[in-house]
């Protein structure tokens, strides 16, 4: 078994955690890779014992890799998906971080955990995700021109509303007037299209969902559409520029760029305990069941 491991960012006081993981994994016959830039981001904290220069490293997967370690939090995962991209590598998520709706697997128990994870005893929740294109093309998109969570389109150096014209399947739909506007998966559903109204969708649902930000039109609602629908923004507003997300990754277009959204054609696959389900990821991570009366 051949396991890549990644982390984004070092989380105060989680080196014990980490030095939990690689023990547990290097106790295994597994071969175990680093990125590159984690190592050197490892090799600065004193409370790690591994001897990083006889752990083997890499910068971009390949087919070879049998599993991919996350160790952070959500964000992580969101950078993980550039570098397995349509590899289908199934990607661990151990949430060294806060909330962590997509790093599920706490690192209170990660020694069991990645010992069932081992042994196989586990499921494969696959993940549908987002792809762009735009007109005129824009090279800060590529080759990265995906998002598991949401693509949002966003005002820039202004307080002032852009509007935001919305065709799905080459029907108009409306005009948005707001602060921008989110199309996201139910991956994404949790993220920042909840923090902005939308529903939650569990993610195995075949569907995607349009929201807006901060809409000017009082009767502006969350749009849930089958994720086979096609669609297009058109953004104008006072400014010459505005933002373009995709996850965390961030670029600018120029006003009356078309940009077309569509599921992509790959799927992620994160790895699942047997124990964890999404219904009780939000009871846990919502806090649904703190009401005294239950």
């Amino acid at each position: 078994m051949k396991i890549g491991i990644y982390g984004q960012f070092y989380h105060e006081h989680s080196e014990k955690y980490i030095q939990i993981i690689l023990d547990a994994l290097q106790g295994s016959d597994a071969e175990v890779f680093i990125e590159s830039q984690f190592v050197e981001m490892l090799q600065k904290h004193k409370g790690i014992s591994t001897d990083f220069s006889k752990v083997p490293t890499f910068s971009e997967l390949d087919a070879s890799y049998d599993l991919f370690f996350s160790i952070g939090g959500d964000g992580t995962i969101l950078k993980s998906v550039t570098f397995v991209r349509d590899l289908g590598i199934p990607i661990v998520g151990i949430n060294s971080g806060r909330l962590g709706f997509l790093a599920t697997i706490q690192k209170e128990n990660v020694t069991q955990s990645i010992q069932e994870i081992l042994d196989g005893d586990y499921l494969i929740s696959e993940r549908s995700l987002l792809s762009i294109q735009t007109d005129p093309p824009n090279k800060d998109l590529e080759p990265l021109n995906f998002a598991l969570n949401e693509i949002a389109v966003n005002r820039k150096n202004t307080t002032s509303m852009i509007k935001v014209d919305t065709l799905v399947n080459d029907e108009f739909l409306t005009s948005y007037w707001s602060d921008g506007l989110i199309v996201a998966t139910p991956t994404g559903s949790t993220g920042y299209s909840l923090s902005c109204g939308g529903p939650l969708i569990d993610p195995s649902t075949t569907s995607l969902v349009i929201t807006p930000i901060a809409p000017h039109n009082l009767n502006a609602r969350p749009l849930v559409i089958q994720d086979d629908c096609v669609i297009q923004l058109r953004v104008s507003g006072r400014e010459d520029n505005y933002l373009v997300s995709l996850d965390s990754r961030i670029a600018t277009l120029p006003n009356e760029t078309v940009i077309t959204i569509k599921k992509s054609p790959f799927t992620i696959k994160l790895v699942q305990l047997n124990d964890d389900t999404f219904v009780k990821t939000l009871r846990e991570k919502l806090l649904w069941g703190e009401d005294k009366r239950n």
